[in-house]
């Protein structure tokens, strides 16, 4: 099997310049990794400063990383350390923003047996993180093979992935792994289902980064004066499938303030949503305090993460298209956080878990929104609901520290 995994790639390769032409994901994909070795070579490590090496898929994973990556630059600042993307959607923004935690930003090479040797003859790494999922059978043996300590984090498995379903080949991208940090009881009840016993449940990294923002988030005076003493609704990384539920709420809520940060900073969207909200609008970049504002869009990225400090109820986006974006930011301030209705359910375990918890709050349509919304008014559950939030976020923190203590064997 591994042959015909090995032959596929060569085949995909040659045709991707030709699928470029019709995907422009695809062209993303191909340019991207036009010159990676080239560039990587520029990386040149310190063969006296220890390298790790963390591979994500894309920016969820990479801020399941982050805390990990900050927790090793704070106890030993003289590691290097590297992170490959496999999307577009990851590396782009990461390698345009200044992360004092980061070393190096690169792609990951397709999953060549020979490509996957050159990457490790360039970075030597000390210590190898893969995060979640994205494992490469080629990259992983190559890595196994060298002895090189290799560890996967904030793994959250299903039982429809195929590590579960196949055996051999299809499974061995698991028993790469020295050791496994998962997320919840259910990933590691799957590991004992295969016999892998050399994991230990810590949870979602995440708890770690969310409460570390909200212990010290981004001040935005402008923000705060405008707010004054009127309640806040954020609306973070939303899309159009749910600027259709969102807008008819806020034209039926004109005693809050609204804070809308879209997932893209396409103006067309944000343009039309503005046409059809009934209060006043203004876009962050362009704001007029001297006027009257009711909604605020953010139309300038880096901020979301520290917006929802000003939330009493936040809505998340993404859950009716691509996919559910970062709820636990939300939760981190002890802000209940409604979102859509999730497809995969088993991708997002924070979602369900949030429900449980009573700090989160699934919605399929208007009127569930409406319904979910009028009951946060309510002070006693939304107070009952800001408690749990607190009380789930502080009982998972401590991830990062685990994982540190346990892959912490450099010399």
């Amino acid at each position: 099997m591994q042959w015909i995994y090995n032959f596929f790639l060569r085949v995909v390769e040659f045709l991707f310049p030709v699928a470029a032409i019709f995907s422009t994901k695809i062209a993303d994909f191909v340019k991207g990794r036009e010159g990676l070795f080239k560039r990587l070579r520029t990386f040149a490590p310190d063969a006296e400063r220890p390298v790790i090496w963390f591979h994500v898929a894309s920016l969820g994973e990479y801020e399941q990383a982050r805390p990990v990556m900050s927790l090793w630059k704070r106890r030993k600042p003289e590691v290097q350390i590297l992170v490959s993307f496999f999307s577009p959607s990851g590396f782009e923004p990461i390698s345009k923003r200044n992360e004092p935690v980061l070393d190096f930003v690169t792609y990951l090479p397709l999953d060549r047996p020979g490509y996957a040797r050159e990457f490790l003859d360039i970075v030597r790494p000390d210590i190898i993180y893969f995060v979640k999922y994205d494992l490469w059978f080629n990259f992983l043996k190559e890595s196994s093979s060298r002895g090189i300590p290799l560890y996967l984090i904030s793994a959250s498995f299903r039982e429809d992935q195929v590590y579960f379903r196949r055996k051999r080949f299809f499974r061995a991208p698991i028993f790469f792994f020295d050791h496994i940090f998962t997320q919840n009881e259910e990933s590691a009840e799957l590991l004992e289902g295969i016999d892998f016993r050399s994991y230990t449940r810590v949870g979602d990294t995440r708890f770690d980064r969310v409460a570390e923002t909200a212990r010290a988030p981004k001040r935005f005076p402008q923000i705060e004066t405008w707010l004054g003493e009127k309640p806040a609704v954020v609306l973070g990384s939303v899309w159009q499938e749910d600027m259709d539920l969102l807008i008819p709420l806020i034209n039926q809520n004109q005693d809050f303030k609204w804070i809308i940060a879209p997932h893209s900073m396409n103006p067309g969207p944000m343009q039309n949503w503005k046409s059809q909200i009934k209060a006043s609008c203004q876009f962050y970049t362009s704001w007029d305090q001297t006027k009257t504002t009711e909604v605020l869009i953010i139309d300038t990225i880096g901020m979301l993460a520290s917006l929802y400090q000003f939330a009493q109820v936040s809505y998340v986006g993404g859950a009716f298209g691509e996919g559910l974006h970062n709820i636990l930011e939300s939760i981190g301030f002890g802000a209940p956080v409604i979102f859509g209705k999730v497809r995969k359910a088993g991708k997002f375990p924070e979602a369900q878990e949030s429900i449980k918890q009573g700090c989160g709050f699934e919605v399929e349509d208007f009127l569930a929104l409406k319904t979910a919304f009028d009951s946060l008014k309510n002070p006693e559950n939304l107070e009952r609901s800001r408690i749990s939030a607190n009380s789930w976020v502080e009982s998972n923190r401590g991830a990062t520290e685990r994982i540190l203590d346990f892959t912490d064997n450099l010399q």
